[in-house]
C-alpha cells in the first residue's frame, strides 16, 4: 500500500548536517535512503540534542536515538541504514553458554567433582593432611578429570547425532546449534587439553585414569568395527562401572595417597567399600539410563536391556540394587568403632533408602518425563552417597 511520509529528517553529509523539512512518497520500507547535502544549506540545527550522529572511522555512521533505545548504522557510500541490536552480543553470548553447558552433560560433570573430592579426602589421615598441597592435587585431578568428562560424552553426541533426534532433541549437535565439525573440534582439544595437563603434572595414577576412561569411552561410542560397545547391553554396563566404580576410586585415591602425600599404597576399609558400593551404582546407572531412551535405541538397533527386558522389569531391577547397596551400607555403617560414623552412615542410608522407596512407587512408567526426571533422582542418590562416603571410617 502507498505511504506518504512527511518528517522533519536528520540529513547526514560531509563537513556537517542539514535539518530538512520534506515529504517522501514511499512504496516500501527500503526505499528509505540518507540523503546528502552541503553544510552551506543548513537551515536548521537538531531540535533534539540527544538524537546523535556519530562518525565510527569505518566509512560509515552511527545514528542513536536514545528515547527508543534503537542504534542504526548508515553506510556512507551506499547510504543503507543496517538495524543494529545492542543486546545481540549479550543474548549470542548466553546462547553460546547455554549450547555448552547441555553439550557438557552437567549431571556428569557434578559427578565426577563430587566423587573425586570425595575419594580425594579418604586419603585424609591427619588434620595437618588438609593443606593447599591437598586442594591443589585435587584441582589438578578435577581439572583434567573435567576435560576428559567432556571429551566422551562430546564423542558419544557425535556418535549419536540421529538417535539423539529422537531421544534427546536438546543436546546441541540433534537441535543444530552445533555442526558435526564444531563437535569434533571440541572433542579433540579436550582430551588433548586432559592428556597434557595429566602428563605435566606427573601424576601416574592420574594419567592412567585418562589414558583408560578415553579409550573405554571411545570404543564405547565410536562406530568403528569391533567398537561401539554400548550396542551391546552388558558390555556398555561393564565400562560405565569400569570408569565410575574402578578407576574413580581407585586411581584419583592414589593419585592423592602417592602422588600429593607422597605414602605407600594402602587399600583402607573406606576404600573398599566405596569401590564395591560404586559397582553397584554404576550398573543401576548403565541400566537406568536407557530406560527413557527405549523409542531411539529400538529403531536404531541398540539393544540394551530395556529394549530386551522391557522398561518395567529394568527400573524395578535398578531399585532393588541399590536398596541391596544401602542394606549393605547401614551395615557396614554400624560396624565402625567410631560413633559419629555409625550415627552419620547408618541414617543417612536409611534417608535414601526410603527416599528411593518412596519415588520408584509414584513413578508413572508410561511417562517418557517421569521416568527422565527419575533417572536424574538417581544421579541426586549419587551425590549424596558421596557426600556420606568420607564419614565412613
Amino acid at each position: 500500500m502507498e505511504s506518504l511520509l512527511s518528517s522533519s529528517s536528520l540529513v547526514s553529509a560531509a563537513g556537517g548536517f542539514c535539518w530538512k523539512k520534506q515529504n517522501l512518497k514511499l512504496h516500501s520500507l527500503s526505499e528509505i535512503r540518507v540523503l546528502r547535502c552541503d553544510s552551506s544549506k543548513v537551515v536548521a540545527k537538531p531540535k533534539f540534542r540527544n538524537n546523535l550522529v556519530r562518525p565510527d572511522g569505518q566509512g560509515s555512521s552511527l545514528l542513536l536515538y536514545p528515547k527508543h533505545k534503537s542504534r542504526f548504522r548508515v553506510n556512507a557510500t551506499a547510504g543503507q541504514p543496517e538495524a543494529f541490536d545492542s543486546n545481540s552480543k549479550q543474548k549470542s553470548f548466553r546462547d553460546s553458554l547455554d549450547a555448552f553447558y547441555r553439550f557438557s552433560r552437567p549431571h556428569t560433570v557434578i559427578g565426577t567433582v563430587l566423587s573425586i573430592l570425595s575419594v580425594s579426602f579418604l586419603a585424609v589421615e591427619k588434620v595437618s593432611d588438609i593443606s593447599p598441597l591437598l586442594f591443589t592435587g585435587i584441582l589438578e585431578a578435577v581439572v583434567a578429570a573435567l576435560m576428559m568428562n567432556i571429551y566422551i560424552v562430546g564423542l558419544n553426541q557425535l556418535s549419536d547425532v540421529e538417535i539423539d533426534k529422537v531421544n534427546k532433541p536438546y543436546l546441541p549437535l540433534a537441535s543444530g546449534e552445533y555442526s558435526v565439525n564444531t563437535g569434533i573440534a571440541m572433542v579433540a582439544s579436550f582430551s588433548i587439553m586432559s592428556f597434557w595437563l595429566g602428563w605435566i603434572v606427573g601424576s601416574w595414577p592420574l594419567f592412567w585414569a585418562l589414558f583408560v576412561s578415553f579409550m573405554l569411552g571411545t570404543a564405547y561410542s565410536i562406530n568403528l568395527p569391533l567398537l561401539r560397545w554400548k550396542r551391546f547391553a552388558l558390555v556398555a554396563a561393564m565400562c560405565i562401572l569400569a570408569v565410575r566404580a574402578i578407576i574413580v576410586q581407585i586411581a584419583f585415591y592414589l593419585h592423592i595417597q602417592t602422588h600429593v602425600f607422597g605414602r605407600p599404597i594402602l587399600f583402607t576399609r573406606p576404600l573398599i567399600f566405596a569401590t564395591a558400593f560404586m559397582s553397584f551404582f554404576s550398573v543401576v546407572i548403565a541400566l537406568f539410563k536407557d530406560i527413557p531412551d527405549i523409542e531411539g535405541d529400538k529403531i536404531f538397533g541398540i539393544r540394551s536391556f530395556s529394549v530386551t527386558l522391557g522398561q518395567k522389569r529394568v527400573f524395578w531391577t535398578c531399585v532393588t540394587l541399590l536398596q541391596m547397596a544401602y542394606a549393605v551400607a547401614i551395615l557396614v555403617g554400624a560396624t565402625s568403632p567410631f560413633i559419629w560414623s555409625k550415627v552419620i552412615s547408618v541414617v543417612g542410608h536409611v534417608i535414601l533408602a526410603t527416599t528411593l522407596w518412596a519415588r520408584a512407587k509414584s513413578v508413572d512408567l508410561s511417562s517418557k518425563t517421569e521416568i527422565t526426571s527419575c533417572y536424574m533422582f538417581i544421579w541426586k542418590l549419587f551425590y549424596a552417597e558421596y557426600l556420606l562416603l568420607p564419614f565412613l571410617k
